[in-house]
């Protein structure tokens, strides 16, 4: 099964096509009166929580990372990529549903659509502007998420041009191999115009290819691209035993 394209601007398809899949990405802290229950009730909480994200992992892509000591607004991240929105609301639902998702807030939420990229073509570079499967899909340790808009300018840019300094904008990212990229379309559909996520096991070098991206001339059309989330990939028992309890 396909799950990903890399995507960089709007086209004009009517209807989602076969195989284009959404993006969701959920960010959960809890409330600080969760951690001062009893201690067997925490526990228990969390096994609940936990069983139901295996559960859902059984049937969908759904990954889960922590945000414990990345920042300081979020606890952990539950991504998941389905073919349509009912599974990305019951799969929320769920979560809400166990005991500690009564304790649970949702400070960020971001939903996107996959679709071919327009600049990209025939091109293909291994591990990274390729399609990827659900065996490699969230296999990472580190995943960097953050929303995306594009100034009014670039889309008044004649297609050639933007093509350009897309092509140096690749070209940098060739650069660095060990760096996925999941681009999503969220035009229309979140508030973001792109939801961006990189999966690597190495963090120094993505910070190295955004240092490097920062200077190329297509930022220069950059309006917005931050909150910026460094999530750690985990099993759901881990990640929710970082909680506490």
């Amino acid at each position: 099964m396909s799950i990903g394209q890399v995507a960089e601007a709007p086209g004009h398809d009517a209807e989602p096509e076969a195989g284009r899949l959404f993006f969701k990405y959920t960010f959960f802290s809890v409330d600080p009166a969760w951690r001062r229950l009893d201690a067997g009730v925490r526990t228990a909480g969390k096994r609940a929580l936990a069983a139901v994200l295996d559960d859902w992992a059984a049937r969908l892509p759904v990954r889960t990372f922590s945000t414990v000591g990345t920042r300081a607004d979020t606890d952990f991240l539950v991504w998941c990529a389905a073919p349509d929105l009912d599974e990305v609301q019951q799969l929320t639902a769920q979560i809400l549903s166990t005991p500690l998702g009564a304790y649970l807030r949702t400070p960020y939420s971001y939903l996107a659509l996959t679709r071919p990229s327009q600049y990209l073509g025939g091109h293909k570079h291994e591990g990274q502007e390729h399609e990827l499967t659900t065996e490699s899909f969230g296999q990472k340790r580190f995943l960097f998420v953050y929303p995306f808009v594009k100034t009014r300018a670039w889309y008044a840019l004649p297609q050639p041009e933007r093509q350009r300094m897309m092509g140096l904008h690749f070209r940098v990212g060739h650069k660095y191999p060990a760096v996925q990229i999941h681009t999503g379309y969220s035009f229309g559909i979140d508030d973001p115009e792109f939801t961006l996520a990189f999966e690597t096991d190495a963090p120094a070098d993505f910070l190295e290819l955004v240092m490097e991206l920062r200077g190329s001339q297509a930022s220069s059309y950059t309006l917005r691209d931050t909150p910026i989330f460094t999530c750690v990939r985990m099993t759901p028992d881990a990640m929710l035993d970082l909680l506490g309890g």
